[in-house]
């Protein structure tokens, strides 16, 4: 339970009490699950949400609870990432514009665009609509796991991030990944278009990643939460109606 919960409270704004030991691996062997709870909140929330909105307006609540949850902690990665791997700069170059804490317009922009998507493929559940909310973030932090997995650290060892890289993950530690994967069966084929447009983005992103800078960082692990999501939820909303 300590990993858990330090798990929710490094990538979430959930207040849990007290910080709990820090485990760099367990933290990342417990993103899954971490992300079934805060997808839990957001299914909730919509339910209410729903009851009272029509579905665009609730959508749009949904995506800025899901942002106030998370503490734009992943938002704010993309932005970075946007800045950084826009154009053709040098790898340092790159790497130095992510680490500065002002956004620039690209950051601006892509933000915008991701939030819109997310907020109009939300809006547009109509089959499952509460087991997709809840699975869905725990997909996106599953992948985190595989960029951690597969690349290394961008930054060295004198990053901040480089405690989640020394011990490198071993295939039973993806076993909480079985989760969303179990509970995706239930929305039937967008299940597993669920999955096909999960394995699909995530490999597409860590091509991306190894292909700009040879490897990653939490900006880009936070842009990849994000990207998914929004993919994801383009995935679940395909064919509207029941």
């Amino acid at each position: 339970m300590n990993a858990f919960i330090a798990s929710l409270q490094f990538i979430s704004a959930i207040p849990l009490g007290r910080p709990r030991p820090f485990d760099p691996k367990g933290i990342i062997v417990h993103f899954p699950l971490a992300g079934l709870a805060i997808g839990l909140i957001l299914a909730l929330f919509d339910l209410i949400a729903s009851a009272v909105w029509p579905p665009v307006v609730a959508g749009a609540l949904d995506v800025a609870l899901l942002a106030a949850v998370t503490g734009a902690f992943h938002l704010d990665g993309l932005a970075d990432t946007a800045d950084g791997l826009y154009g053709r700069r040098e790898r340092e170059k790159a790497l130095a514009i992510m680490k500065d804490s002002r956004v620039g317009a690209m950051g601006l922009v892509v933000v915008a665009c991701v939030l819109l998507v997310k907020t109009a493929a939300v809006g547009s559940i109509a089959h499952g609509r509460f087991l997709a909310l809840m699975i869905v973030p725990a997909y996106a932090r599953s992948a985190m796991m595989v960029g951690i997995r597969v690349l290394p650290y961008a930054r060295g060892r004198e990053g901040t991030g480089s405690a989640f890289f020394e011990t490198p993950l071993s295939a039973v530690d993806f076993k909480y990944i079985a989760a969303p994967v179990i509970l995706s069966l239930f929305l039937g084929w967008r299940g597993l278009l669920l999955n096909l447009f999960f394995a699909a983005a995530t490999i597409a992103m860590i091509w991306f990643y190894r292909k700009k800078l040879a490897g990653i960082t939490g900006d880009l692990l936070g842009a990849m939460t994000e990207i998914l999501e929004a993919v994801l939820f383009l995935a679940v909303c395909v064919g509207g109606g029941p």
